[in-house]
């Protein structure tokens, strides 16, 4: 929380500006319409957040939960903490702000890119962090081979991931997170592992 700021006014800011840069865009929300859906002043908000960008890099952390996150998980079947760690979502609310932030996100940060680097590490890099973790435990147990790149891995599991946010709000999670970590499972477990039938998928992604 932001020193001096109470817990009510830093919670209005947050929401406020959460829900504003959701329904109209960054670039269209103003630090003025900010300050008046959150009944907190404007020379307060900057008081405590030195622009907009730095706003909207917390209502980033916020949304993502990024002090909580995904539980690390080790249940003894790789494949299973894979699919759940890409199933992982916030609370339903926030999942849902989410997807509606996500396509505003990529077009601002294509055209600020200070705003770009900020937010991919502090939110970005988290995840992929934590997905780098769960590749180098398969490395470790020999089902992946220890020449696995594992920078490309997070890229071929969080893509699909990511395709979700930007387009896909009517594409199954399960279906998808099931799909991407079976199609890499069969590219790049080792023999010995991979002859293990991957669990049965539908044939079709819900429309």
């Amino acid at each position: 929380m932001s020193r001096g700021l109470s817990a009510r006014a830093h919670s209005k800011v947050l929401e406020s500006a959460t829900e504003l840069f959701a329904d109209r865009g960054i670039d269209a929300t103003s630090v003025d319409a900010i300050a008046v859906a959150s009944g907190v002043s404007k020379a307060t908000i900057y008081k405590h957040w030195a622009d907009k960008d730095a706003l909207c890099l917390e209502v980033m952390q916020y949304v993502h939960e990024i002090d909580g996150g995904a539980p690390e998980v080790d249940s003894g079947d790789l494949r299973a903490d894979l699919v759940a760690f890409l199933k992982y979502e916030p609370s339903r609310r926030k999942a849902a702000i989410i997807k509606k932030l996500t396509p505003h996100l990529i077009a601002y940060s294509a055209r600020n890119e200070a705003f770009g680097r900020a937010w991919k590490t502090r939110v970005m890099d988290r995840a992929r962090a934590s997905l780098k973790l769960l590749l180098r435990r398969g490395v470790n147990r020999g089902i992946f081979p220890a020449v696995l790149d594992e920078d490309l891995g997070v890229a071929l599991l969080l893509g699909p991931m990511l395709y979700r946010h930007i387009f896909g709000s009517s594409v199954s999670l399960d279906w998808l997170a099931e799909g991407a970590v079976d199609s890499f499972w069969k590219a790049h477990a080792r023999p010995t592992v991979n002859r293990r039938e991957p669990r049965q998928l539908r044939k079709e992604s819900p429309k």
